[in-house]
C-alpha cells in the first residue's frame, strides 16, 4: 500500500554565504514517476556564481580542529535525526524507491561522522635528515593545509545527498571554503543539506549553494578565478569539458563506470546470481559502481541465467513511495527510452529478453538480457539503469580478463570465484580502481579510497580520507634537531 511520504512543492533561493537569493527565472523540479512538480529553484546566472566565489574567497576560515569536529558531528546527527526527512526528498525528486532513499540517508551519517573523526587526527610527518652522509643534523616535517582559494563542487542526481556529502564533509574537515552546484534534476536535498550546516554552526561564507544550468550559468562553475579547485562526479562528457576549460586548477574527477560482475566456473551460482541481480538493480541502476555487465564463462552461463530470471522476478517495481517497492524510476522518460533503445539493439544483434516489463515513463522495470554480445552498445557503453546483461565468455580467464578491459572505462570490479589464482589475476590484471572478491563492485565504505581510471577518472580518489588530502596542500618546513 502507498503511504504518504511526498513532501509539499518547494520553492528554493540559493545560499550565498547563507543568505537566501532567489532571481526572476525559476526552474522546475519534478518527480519522475508522475511528473508532479516538486519544487522550483532559481536559475543562477554568471554573476551569481562570480558573488559566491568572492565572499567565499573574501573570507578566512580560522575554525580549530575542535570547532570542525564539532560542526561535522552535529550534522552527522541532525542528518541521523531528520532521515525520514532526508530520505522523502531523495525520493520525491529523484524516483528513488523509499527504501534506496532511506539506505543512502543511513549513508551520510557515515560520510559525516568519519570526516568528523578524521578532523582531530595530525596530518603530519616527520623525516630525520641524518639517514645519509649528505644529510644535516636536522629534521623535516609537513603538515597541510587548505587550499588558497574556493573548491568549486558540481554533483550528479543519482545520490542526491551522499554524493555532496562526499564533497563537503573532507572540504570542512580541512577549513576550506566551498561554492557547490548540485544538478537542476535533483537540487531539493543538497539545499536542505546546507541548512542543516548552517544550523550546526558553519559559518555561512564557507558554504555557498548556487542553482540552475550551463544554459543559465555557462561555464562559471568551472572557470571563476577564485576557484582553486573544481571537484566534479558525473557523466565522461561533462568531465572531459571541465579537463578541457578549467585551465590551471586542479580538477578531480569521478566519472561513469561499466562494472563487470565475473562469475567463473567455480562460483556458488546462487550467491553470485544474488549479487548480479542486486547489483544492477539497486539505486535503479543509478549508481557509476552498477553491475553493468554480467561476464559468466559458459560452462556454467546456463545455470546461472537462470537463477537470475529467479531472483529478477521476486523484485517490485512501480510507484517509488510504496515502502513494498524494490526498484523506482530512473531519473527521466528520456533516460528510459535510451534503456528501451539498447535493449533493443541488443536483441537485433542477437540478445535474448529473459525476463522485463514495458516502459511507463521513466519508469524501467528489471530487464535480464542474455546472450548479448560484449562489444554491443548496451554493455560496451554506461547503461545507467536497471538492466542485468549476461555476457558469455570463453573458459579461460585470459579471454574473460580481455572482454573486462574492453571497454572505455575503469571504474569498480566485482568477483565471484574462491580460486586464489583467479583472484591474484584479477587483482593484477583487471584495468580498474577497485577489485571485490565475492561482492557487487560498488561495495566500499565511506571512508575508502573510490575512484576509476581511464575515462573513470584522473586516478584521484575520493572518500572521506582521499578527498581530505586531495583538498589540501602540503607545506613542508624544517628544523635543526640535535637529539
Amino acid at each position: 500500500m502507498t503511504v504518504n511520504i511526498k513532501p509539499p512543492v518547494r520553492r528554493e533561493a540559493m545560499r550565498i554565504a547563507g543568505k537566501l537569493v532567489s532571481t526572476d527565472d525559476m526552474l522546475e523540479v519534478r518527480n519522475p514517476y508522475d511528473n508532479t512538480v516538486v519544487g522550483l529553484i532559481p536559475a543562477a546566472r554568471p554573476e551569481h556564481v562570480r558573488d559566491a566565489f568572492a565572499k567565499a574567497k573574501a573570507f578566512k576560515p580560522k575554525l580549530t580542529r575542535y570547532e570542525r569536529q564539532q560542526i561535522l558531528q552535529k550534522t552527522a546527527e541532525l542528518l541521523r535525526d531528520r532521515k525520514d526527512e532526508f530520505a522523502r526528498l531523495i525520493t520525491a525528486e529523484a524516483g528513488l524507491c523509499w527504501k534506496d532513499s532511506l539506505y543512502e540517508a543511513s549513508r551520510a551519517y557515515d560520510v559525516w561522522s568519519f570526516a568528523a573523526q578524521l578532523t582531530i587526527k595530525d596530518d603530519g610527518e616527520m623525516f630525520a635528515c641524518d639517514i645519509s652522509p649528505n644529510g644535516k643534523a636536522r629534521k623535516i616535517f609537513t603538515t597541510r593545509q587548505p587550499l588558497l582559494g574556493v573548491i568549486s563542487a558540481i554533483t550528479p542526481f543519482n545520490h542526491p545527498l551522499n554524493m555532496v556529502s562526499h564533497k563537503l564533509a573532507p572540504a570542512i574537515a580541512t577549513n576550506n571554503r566551498l561554492v557547490l552546484k548540485p544538478t537542476e534534476l535533483t537540487p531539493l536535498t543538497a539545499l536542505a543539506l546546507a541548512d542543516v550546516l548552517y544550523e550546526a554552526g558553519l559559518p555561512p561564507e564557507m558554504l555557498s549553494v548556487v542553482t540552475g544550468n550551463p544554459s543559465t550559468m555557462g561555464d562559471a562553475m568551472i572557470t571563476d578565478p577564485d576557484a582553486d579547485l573544481v571537484t566534479f562526479t558525473g557523466s565522461v562528457r561533462v568531465g572531459k569539458h571541465i579537463a578541457n576549460t578549467a585551465g590551471y586548477k586542479r580538477i578531480v574527477l569521478e566519472l561513469g563506470g561499466n562494472d563487470p560482475l565475473i562469475v567463473m566456473e567455480d562460483a556458488d551460482l546462487d550467491k553470485a546470481a544474488e549479487l548480479a541481480v542486486t547489483g544492477a538493480t539497486k539505486n535503479s541502476g543509478q549508481r557509476c559502481t552498477a553491475v553493468k555487465r554480467i561476464l559468466v564463462v559458459e560452462s556454467v552461463a546456463d545455470a546461472f541465467s537462470k537463477l537470475v530470471v529467479e531472483k529478477a522476478r521476486k523484485l517490485k517495481c512501480g510507484d517509488p513511495m510504496d515502502p513494498e517497492t524494490d526498484v523506482g524510476t530512473v531519473i527521466n522518460e528520456r533516460s528510459a527510452q535510451l534503456f528501451e533503445a539498447r535493449v533493443e539493439d541488443a536483441v537485433r544483434h542477437g540478445a535474448r529478453v529473459l525476463h522485463g516489463a514495458p516502459r511507463q515513463g521513466a519508469l524501467f522495470h528489471p530487464t535480464v538480457v542474455d546472450h548479448v554480445p560484449y562489444d554491443c552498445e548496451l554493455v560496451h557503453e554506461e547503461t545507467f539503469g536497471p538492466v542485468i546483461p549476461i555476457v558469455r565468455c570463453p573458459n579461460d580467464i585470459a579471454a574473460v580478463i580481455a572482454i573486462s578491459n574492453s571497454t572505455a572505462y575503469g571504474l569498480s570490479s566485482g568477483i565471484c570465484t574462491n580460486r586464489m589464482d583467479y583472484a591474484s589475476r584479477f587483482v593484477a590484471e583487471l584495468e580498474v580502481g577497485t577489485v571485490n572478491i565475492w561482492e557487487v563492485p560498488g561495495y566500499r565504505i565511506e571512508m575508502s579510497p573510490f575512484g576509476g581510471i581511464k575515462d573513470s577518472g584522473l586516478g584521484y580518489k575520493e572518500g572521506v580520507v582521499e578527498a581530505m588530502k586531495s583538498f589540501t596542500n602540503v607545506k613542508t618546513w624544517s628544523q635543526p634537531w640535535t637529539a
